[in-house]
């Protein structure tokens, strides 16, 4: 079973729009990492998940609609403070492959409880827009691959 995390794209700031929608770049860089992934990676998860603050929300249909995935709908379990135990239970007892768009610090945390046993360790780095690949096995979580925009661009 594999869990995408991915954190939504860069938003405005809330004293420009207290909604907080995607900036410009913010929409272009989900768009480079979920086509991108549509092209070589493939992923076929069943369902996104998003937290359903604005940002989350328009993430998730992006990459559903690179994607190719229906079923997308909101779980409030994904929102920034949420506890990351009640993914980490829901996902011990899934089979399905499912992306899961949120924010920080939530998904950070539950990468490292799944990964580490420990919300407070923080093994991945996950940048707005960017995408971590877990995947479930015999010995528990690993890290397929992470993937994000800044990788797009030339840096100088």
């Amino acid at each position: 079973m594999r869990v995408y995390l991915i954190r939504h794209g860069q938003a405005e700031d809330a004293a420009v729009d207290a909604a907080r929608p995607l900036t410009r770049q913010g929409r272009e860089d989900v768009v480079r990492v979920a086509g991108f992934l549509s092209l070589f990676e493939r992923p076929r998860p069943q369902s996104i998940a998003h937290s359903g603050k604005t940002r989350a929300v328009q993430t998730a249909e992006m990459v559903a609609e690179a994607w190719h995935v229906e079923d997308v709908h909101e779980m409030p379990d994904l929102l920034p403070d949420a506890d990351p135990a009640a993914w980490a239970r829901q996902l011990a007892t899934l089979d399905a492959d499912m992306a899961l768009v949120g924010h920080l610090p939530h998904l950070g945390r539950l990468a490292g409880l799944l990964l580490c046993g420990d919300a407070g360790r923080g093994v991945v780095q996950l940048q707005a827009a960017s995408v971590a690949c877990l995947e479930r096995g015999e010995s528990g979580w690993t890290v397929l691959w992470h993937l994000h925009p800044r990788l797009f661009y030339r840096m100088d």
